[in-house]
């Protein structure tokens, strides 16, 4: 599939479960946004123009504490640094002719979900593909949150409860698939969860942002699999 409407079509269709994932998790967001103090509105551009959970979780507590700008960014930088390493990781995947413009609006996108649906794609990575995904990922999120700002009041606490873990099962379902084909792809997930819980039960290392901590994680797995198990071609990702 190499033209620019396949490669939309297929983003579309693997975009489908990350929207229904993101409308649940962005539906409880909606809902704390306008317990914080935000307007409905106030919390849907904030979907809008940031897409990242962690974040907008975090920049919650920040904006009602009133604290100064320069706190919200230095804390969003370290939140969301990840996605630096992400959009590098897959600036790779792009073919060298990719124009830059392709580039940007890709950067725009890049959340933890698409990158791990985009870089489990076998083969070089096309630019409509990853457009593919944001045509449902983006409004899924967004208007999860207008859904939870306007009408969450309505539902019960235990419903409210059920939105929060359907990210956690959002990321299962993009790991296991190309785990169960690739030993490798496998064991660096079983050690990334190990890691992980050490950093949970570690008092000196739970202090630790999350966001800071997924970096340390990421540089630290990825870096050892790439030494240790490097890949020449591309395709053997998906077929190792």
């Amino acid at each position: 599939m190499n033209t620019s409407r396949e490669q939309i079509k297929a983003g579309i269709k693997d975009g489908v479960p990350i929207c229904l994932g993101y409308f649940a998790v962005s539906f409880t967001f909606g809902i704390m946004a306008i317990n914080f103090g935000l307007s409905p509105w106030q919390s849907i551009v904030m979907s809008l123009t940031n897409l990242t959970s962690a974040g907008q979780f975090a920049g919650l507590g920040i904006i009602t504490a009133g604290a100064p700008f320069a706190e919200m960014a230095v804390a969003q930088l370290v939140i969301n640094l990840r996605y630096c390493l992400m959009s590098c990781s897959l600036s790779q995947k792009l073919n060298k002719t990719t124009p830059f413009y392709h580039r940007l609006l890709i950067g725009y996108g890049i959340t933890d979900e698409i990158f791990g649906v985009s870089v489990c794609k076998p083969g070089p990575l096309n630019p409509w593909y990853c457009y593919g995904l944001f045509l449902l990922a983006i409004p899924g999120w967004t208007l999860g949150t207008a859904a939870g700002a306007f009408f969450g009041c309505l539902l019960p606490e235990r419903a409210l409860s059920a939105f929060g873990v359907a990210l956690y099962g959002m990321f299962l379902a993009i790991i296991i698939p190309p785990a169960k084909t690739n030993k490798i792809l496998a064991g660096v997930t079983a050690v990334s969860m190990a890691l992980s819980l050490l950093f949970f039960l570690i008092p000196a290392l739970r202090s630790i942002s999350s966001g800071l901590k997924l970096i340390i994680l990421t540089v630290v797995i990825a870096g050892a699999a790439a030494a240790l198990f490097p890949v020449t071609d591309p395709m053997e990702v998906s077929h190792e």
